[in-house]
């Protein structure tokens, strides 16, 4: 086991991880920017390093920065959390040329998954099932562009290889429309990912979003996790995760995650991952796959008992997984909310001293954050400031649970979007559940239209 860790995040990850090394007796070293210097991780790592100003670009993103702060402290490895340089390739190989252990895959599996163009093409060998697209990016001919289209069949999505996070897409319900589409996403992908590369998919009208957790060691031991329905989004951002899945058969679920834990296999997969896909009419389509630890990862370790975080450390140690497919039972159900400073409706981000915090208790609950009661939450980062996370035996409890939870909840000084998960918690639709991708806008624009004809 390594002795000492650095962590390459901020926020409620950046504690998650400090404690799974804790646990572990592994050292940790926190590097943090000027607007973090107070942060409760900060304070209580073994280490700390400022590694710039607030602006991620010269801090959180600043790699010369980190490895220096590796080297300085005498770090063994570095854990990346999500976000950020989680899933940058040439970090993860800076890491290792370095002389440190990057707790994650591969670089060359991260670029092979990164670009949705090869990560479909190595899934589909995988036998993994793809959404109905391109046969790799698109040319450049305009007339072969829409030639594919109609083979697919509109509406269609146009994609950035190098996308993620919701960008670097648009949907396409016309062929008058699709050529200008194409341009306008070449572009954009170009200036946001370097990459302008562009790919179709067919575009589902009223999908799921269901993920298959997945871990893997170094020696071609790969198992999967459970499933996560993460439908429940806001412009391609995921408000409310739970696990498993409900409504979905079980031996669907069974068939997909053996294929996952497959496809881990065959690209020689190292760590925490995970398989994005859509579901339709009882179809699973493979849409990416994230090679980093997610910011849900909480329902399944409280679904299966197994800690996700301590499991990436143990296995970039070195160590073969301790645990067989045989032996992963789920049970009970479990719920994540993500409660963000911004205002609930509006979602305008509400940066600002936190002047009084509670976070809520009692039996099957879990809060995850790192503020407290005089906590500043800076302007400079994403909004999210806590997740709570509830069990129960059945979904049912752990929706009841998550009301009580987020009725004690008390976050003064600045807004937070509990009212809007307190609304969502009494919705008949999840209630009964299985809501797709497009529901929560679906409801919030027929709630704005509500508005304004009073």
């Amino acid at each position: 086991m390594f002795g000492k860790v650095l962590i390459a995040n901020r926020g409620e990850i950046a504690l998650r991880v400090q404690r799974a090394c804790r646990e572990l007796g592994v050292r940790t070293v926190a590097v943090h920017s000027t607007a973090d210097a107070e942060a409760k991780y900060v304070k209580l790592a073994d280490e700390s390093v400022c590694i710039g100003p607030p602006p991620s670009s010269q801090s959180y993103l600043n790699i010369p920065a980190i490895i220096s702060a590796a080297e300085v402290t005498d770090a063994e490895a570095i854990h990346p959390g999500y976000g950020f340089l989680s899933e940058n390739a040439d970090f993860a190989e800076r890491v290792e040329k370095s002389g440190f252990v990057f707790i994650g895959p591969k670089a060359e599996t991260i670029r092979l998954m990164g670009d949705k163009v090869s990560a479909k093409d190595a899934m589909k060998v995988a036998g993994v099932p793809c959404v109905p697209g391109s046969e790799g990016a698109l040319p450049e001919d305009p007339k072969e562009i829409v030639k594919i289209a109609r083979t697919v069949g509109y509406p269609v999505i146009i994609k950035a290889a190098g996308g993620g996070g919701g960008r670097g897409m648009r949907v396409v319900h016309t062929e008058a429309a699709l050529l200008n589409a194409v341009t306008m996403t070449r572009t954009e992908a170009g200036a946001a990912f370097g990459n302008p590369m562009v790919y179709m998919e067919k575009f589902l009208e009223t999908p799921r979003h269901i993920e298959i957790q997945v871990m893997a060691d170094n020696f071609k031991n790969a198992v999967w996790l459970s499933e996560r329905d993460c439908s429940m989004q806001r412009r391609h951002q995921k408000v409310i995760e739970e696990a498993p899945a409900p409504e979905i058969n079980r031996r669907a679920i069974t068939r997909i995650g053996e294929r996952c834990a497959e496809a881990c296999r065959k690209i020689g997969y190292r760590g925490a991952g995970t398989f994005e896909f859509l579901f339709e009419n009882g179809e699973f389509f493979f849409i990416e796959m994230n090679t980093r630890v997610q910011v849900e990862h909480p329902v399944t370790e409280l679904v299966t008992g197994i800690d996700i975080v301590q499991a990436q450390i143990r296995v970039a140690a070195g160590e073969k997984l301790w645990f067989r497919q045989r032996d992963i039972e789920v049970r009970g159900h479990s719920i994540e909310c993500r409660i963000c400073a911004e205002d609930p409706f509006k979602f305008t981000p509400s940066p600002g001293k936190i002047t009084s915090w509670h976070p809520p208790g009692g039996p099957g609950i879990r809060v995850d954050s790192h503020v407290y009661s005089g906590y500043t939450v800076p302007s400079h980062y994403d909004s999210m400031i806590a997740k709570v996370i509830s069990y129960g035996d059945t979904r049912e409890q752990a929706i009841r649970r998550m009301r009580i939870a987020l009725s004690e909840m008390v976050v003064e000084g600045i807004k937070t979007n509990i009212p809007l998960h307190q609304d969502l918690l009494l919705d008949e639709r999840f209630i009964q559940g299985g809501t797709s991708i497009h529901y929560l806008e679906e409801k919030l624009a027929a709630k704005e239209e509500t508005l304004k004809g009073k």
